[in-house]
């Protein structure tokens, strides 16, 4: 007998199936009245509709690859809304691994680790963690709570706040200011997301046994939580409608920042500027740019350029939705570190389907087209164009 069917016999022939047995009998009526079970069925209706969009002209999905990763990022948003929005409660919030090797959406960094708290505005708080020898440190808060939320409020950097010589801190998020390490706590806030960016020879993501100490508490006493019911229940399952609703999105030319080249195999120059204050969950301290790569066969993209002077910098391939490529296993990412520089201090990097015998080679694992990101992080100075050549590989 299987250990599943063992269980059941044992739960139907005790005492618990004979107090059961009402309830499963009530179980029809109840449904009906029930807010968890409508809530419930809204998100069984938000997928079915983002299903149907995908077909749709605006998504422009064309293969059965297409459409496969379609379902994949939207399965990733709902993974991320199940773990982080559904049992939320900004008077008892907790910090939730925003991305890992096997949950990527919203532009994931195989170099950096991101953890998100849900927050409100009429609460304070106390952020305890420690530097775990990353390259940057910092907390940027989201506001609203809505489908499509409304953009970055207060942020917070480790050139900001300060940590003991250990690399631990303390910092207390608030509407009032405080002496020491003070985050003001944005009218509107939703959540709070940290980010711990590294530059290392092997991305940090690939570390399994690297850990990042961080925690949140509530500094306004609260009563002890109470059972979850019904309406508690429907209110997590829609936040979780919400979170993918407005999470898995498609790029058209009118919602796309300035920084995203539309011409393939090319970037617009990295520019400075205050446009992701308002997309939720951007990163105030990065410049970004961005651009498809539209390869042939036997052709590969050169790229070349020089690191500005910053704290941080990387290139990354996507797929169409924003999702890192597998970088367990292969080199879908460089940063500084990783990066072989000519005697100048000039990089060239190659974009190929295969191994290209040459340094700084990014694998797009055989695909025609894709995404490549570019992060540079509290940049000094002009950022030197990126300059693209498509070649014949031999």
């Amino acid at each position: 007998m299987q250990r599943r069917e063992l269980l059941k016999g044992v739960a139907l022939s005790s005492l618990a199936g004979s107090l059961l047995a009402p309830t499963i009998a009530m179980a029809a009526a109840d449904r009906a009245d029930s807010q968890a079970a409508q809530a419930l069925a809204e998100l069984q209706q938000a997928l079915d509709e983002l299903e149907i969009a995908f077909s749709s002209p605006e998504w422009k999905l064309r293969t059965p690859q297409d459409y496969a990763e379609a379902r994949r990022v939207m399965l990733h948003a709902l993974m991320h809304g199940l773990q982080s929005w559904l049992e939320a409660d900004p008077a008892r919030p907790f910090f939730t691994a925003f991305i890992n090797q096997h949950k990527k959406l919203l532009g994931d960094n195989p170099d950096a680790r991101y953890y998100t708290a849900v927050i409100d505005d009429q609460h304070r708080y106390r952020i305890r963690g420690n530097l775990a020898d990353a390259t940057y440190t910092s907390f940027t808060i989201e506001l609203g709570a809505g489908t499509d939320g409304d953009g970055i409020g207060s942020t917070l950097n480790d050139t900001q706040f300060v940590a003991d010589e250990s690399g631990d801190y303390e910092i207390i998020v608030s509407a009032d200011k405080v002496e020491g390490n003070w985050l003001p706590l944005s009218k509107g806030a939703a959540s709070i997301t940290s980010r711990h960016y590294y530059e290392r020879e092997h991305c940090i993501n690939n570390d399994r046994l690297h850990h990042i100490p961080l925690d949140i508490q509530n500094l306004d006493a609260v009563p002890p939580r109470q059972t979850p019911n019904d309406t508690d229940i429907a209110a997590g399952i829609r936040r979780v409608t919400t979170f993918v609703k407005g999470n898995v999105i498609t790029m058209s030319n009118d919602n796309s920042p300035a920084w995203v080249s539309r011409v393939p195999n090319q970037f617009v120059p990295p520019k400075k500027d205050d446009s992701h204050d308002a997309i939720t969950y951007a990163a105030r301290d990065n410049v970004y740019s961005m651009a498809p790569f539209v390869l042939g066969p036997d052709q590969a993209l050169l790229i070349r350029g020089r690191f500005p002077d910053c704290r941080f910098s990387n290139v990354v391939l996507f797929n169409r939705f924003l999702q890192t490529l597998d970088y367990e296993e292969r080199s879908v990412s460089l940063n500084r570190e990783q990066t072989v520089l000519g005697a100048d201090g000039n990089f060239e990097m190659i974009v190929a389907h295969r191994d290209p015998g040459r340094p700084n080679w990014l694998d797009t694992e055989g695909r025609p087209y894709g995404i490549m990101f570019w992060r540079f992080q509290l940049p000094q100075g002009d950022i030197e164009p990126l300059e693209t050549e498509v070649i014949t590989l031999s």
